[in-house]
């Protein structure tokens, strides 16, 4: 593992966006940083490249995983790997310890608490919003007139993407007026 002192110069020495970093032991503290998105693809690839011995740091606790149940999951992944886990914004959260494993359950558990606050704030919000008239979505391609004249070339026999081309827009949105 590396010393807090290294960790500090490591990261600072780059200039990553919040990303993920594993780390080996082995080599020079900064040489074997891999920055990798978490997405559903670069995480398992991530985890697979762990070996025992490595640490992986995460710039923030929700930069890992979006729930309680994924965190721990992927925190088992990393234990089984032998390897330790630490992010930089919360110093607290290290897996090498017990009391590092259990402040990262509890915490992991508000983190999902707040994430639903802020779910149902904006659903809230959006609902809010309907209420007073404001149309969500898209803008539609064609104008209420430009619909009825398709629906009128389609009735007629036309074909749709002959339709379509005449109003700059994919088959489909014609197709979707015919239905």
């Amino acid at each position: 593992m590396i010393a807090r002192s290294k960790q500090a110069v490591c990261a600072g020495r780059r200039t990553y966006p919040p990303l993920v970093w594993a780390k080996s032991r082995e080599s020079d503290p900064c040489s074997r940083f891999l920055p990798c998105k978490i997405t559903r693809t670069g995480l398992p690839t991530l985890l697979a490249a762990l070996d025992a011995g490595d640490v992986l740091m995460v710039t923030r606790l929700d930069r890992l995983a979006r729930s309680t149940r994924d965190l721990l999951n992927t925190l088992a992944a990393i234990t089984d790997r032998k390897a330790g886990f630490r992010s930089l914004g919360d110093t607290w959260a290290d897996t090498t310890t017990p009391h590092g494993r259990l402040m990262l359950t509890v915490l992991g558990g508000l983190a999902e608490f707040e994430r639903e606050l802020i779910r149902a704030r904006t659903g809230e919000g959006r609902a809010r919003a309907v209420a007073a008239g404001v149309k969500m979505g898209r803008k539609p391609n064609l104008t209420p007139h430009q619909r009825k004249e398709a629906l009128r070339r389609v009735d007629a026999g036309e074909r749709l993407r002959d339709i379509a081309r005449s109003y700059n827009v994919h088959h489909s949105t014609i197709s979707r007026l015919a239905i």
